[in-house]
């Protein structure tokens, strides 16, 4: 059996930025082990399958390691195969997925997710990702990914953090956001993502469902609903993000860099 794979660098311009996401294009659904063998051996932070359901379609995403509930970057490189490879040329992409609809917009010129955005529920500081990052966060939330505010920190710092992956591993989350404020002007904030045993990655180079959370704290610290942001991994990448009611929107482009297909036994 042959499935087709394509390689999607979302949340930017440039062929060689952002972050690259597989998407496999299905008619019917293979077996959970069989797509989790496939994004294993991707080694994506996500690849991305979905299946064509009516009016809407069924996504699921994959890391190296598990099935996770919401990946915007993945659902962003869907959009792009749908609308600039498949032919599906619509306005806006409804999907079906373990975090229940999540709709992209196509404009001229970007794609804006709509996802549900996080709760700020303020927790204490795991010891041992203090240890980790090697500073004690001005303040710390969760909600399946921890949130880790930085007040000592500026954008500079934040890019050149040097963390203890073995440490930040055995941690009970999905993954770790470091982030502060910018010091760049056009700029709200920077962040970065750590990943957990579980997810099977150490850093994901732009992660749209961080901006979740990241929205939701910044907006009601800097008191604004449209934040400009930059997740400073090496790759990078920029986004703009709204908060909307109980939605956050994140806006961003998108690269095809490569296709092909995959056999799959």
């Amino acid at each position: 059996m042959r499935v087709p794979l394509y390689q999607v660098n979302a949340f930017t311009q440039h062929i060689a930025g952002g972050n690259p996401a597989g998407v496999c294009p299905l008619t019917e659904w293979l077996s959970d082990k069989q797509m989790q063998a496939i994004a294993k051996e991707n080694n994506f932070s996500e690849t991305a399958f979905f299946v064509k359901n009516g009016d809407r379609y069924d996504l699921r995403w994959f890391t190296p390691g598990c099935e996770v509930d919401l990946c915007g970057h993945a659902t962003l490189a869907t959009t792009k195969v749908l609308a600039e490879e498949l032919g599906e040329i619509r306005a806006s992409y409804d999907f079906n997925t373990r975090s229940g609809l999540i709709s992209v917009v196509r404009t001229e010129d970007h794609y804006l997710l709509n996802m549900p955005v996080a709760d700020l529920v303020e927790t204490e500081c795991p010891k041992a990702l203090v240890e980790a990052i090697g500073y004690q966060p001005s303040e710390c939330f969760f909600d399946d990914d921890y949130l880790l505010v930085f007040d000592q920190l500026n954008v500079e710092d934040l890019t050149s953090l040097e963390p203890d992956f073995a440490s930040i591993k055995p941690v009970a989350c999905r993954g770790v956001i470091v982030t502060c404020r910018s010091d760049i002007e056009g700029l709200d904030f920077v962040s970065r993502w750590f990943g957990s045993a579980d997810v099977g990655i150490d850093e994901d180079p732009v992660t749209g469902s961080a901006h979740c959370l990241l929205t939701s704290y910044w907006a009601k610290r800097l008191n604004k609903n449209v934040l400009q942001a930059k997740q400073t991994s090496s790759r990078g990448g920029l986004l703009t993000c709204e908060l909307e009611g109980q939605r956050v929107f994140v806006s961003g482009q998108a690269v095809v860099y490569m296709k092909g297909e995959i056999r799959v036994s």
